[in-house]
């Protein structure tokens, strides 16, 4: 049975009724407020889509100028966070079809296999070289998230990246709950494959000691032993 906005709670019913009506007055609070809520989950599904920065922005501004000029056909049959959802995937999908092939959201056959995805410590406050190897570490996680098919790249960024529930990710995109376990196993396997490919080429470049580093030991022996100049 899919979710609906009855599964939040009568405050938060309340509070999202309110602000949607003051966002049908045109209240620019209330519009700012429901883009910076929905911002980042619009783009990342977006994003899983069409694999480009700058096409998934301009999904998340199509996707409030349609919803914004058409509040009045919103019923609250599900949350707005879904509803915006379902906009900008649909106008992703279109964009990415007039594109390139596609395979539908719907058409991956259930091949189960468990997978868990690697975890990257977070770098420490204050440490410039972690930071940096932190980012190159997304970008890796990130080169590799694309490389995903598009069926099993959505599950993942909805359930993964966006922390959505079984229920809520097999109502957006269409699929039996059972379907979202399966593909997010899928995604997970994918996910740490595509990671390994990308970090083997530099694995035997791993734990250098190089540089200043193997320059500071020379000269601490050489100290020591009495040959330093």
């Amino acid at each position: 049975m899919p979710r609906t906005a009855a599964g939040l709670s009568a405050g938060a019913r309340t509070s999202e009724a309110v602000l949607i009506d003051r966002a049908r007055g045109h209240d620019e609070a209330a519009l700012r407020e429901i883009m910076q809520v929905n911002n980042r989950r619009l783009y990342r599904l977006a994003r899983a889509i069409l694999r480009s920065d700058s096409e998934a922005e301009d999904v998340v501004q199509e996707t409030y100028v349609r919803a914004f000029t058409h509040l009045d056909g919103f019923r609250g049959e599900s949350g707005l966070s879904t509803w915006l959802s379902r906009i900008a995937i649909n106008e992703a999908l279109g964009r990415s079809r007039s594109a390139r092939p596609h395979v539908e959201l719907g058409s991956v056959s259930e091949a189960a296999l468990e997978a868990q995805i690697i975890k990257f410590p977070v770098s420490p406050a204050g440490d410039p070289e972690r930071t940096m190897a932190q980012r190159e570490i997304q970008r890796v996680v990130e080169r590799a998230i694309d490389e995903l098919p598009d069926v099993f790249r959505m599950v993942f960024v909805a359930r993964v990246m966006e922390g959505m529930n079984i229920e809520e990710t097999a109502e957006l995109l269409g699929v039996k709950p059972e379907t979202v376990k399966t593909r997010l196993h899928r995604a997970r396997t994918m996910l740490r494959d595509n990671v390994e490919k990308e970090i083997g080429p530099v694995m035997m470049d791993a734990f250098p000691f190089a540089g200043w580093r193997c320059e500071r030991l020379t000269e601490a022996v050489l100290k020591r032993l009495g040959a330093g100049g």
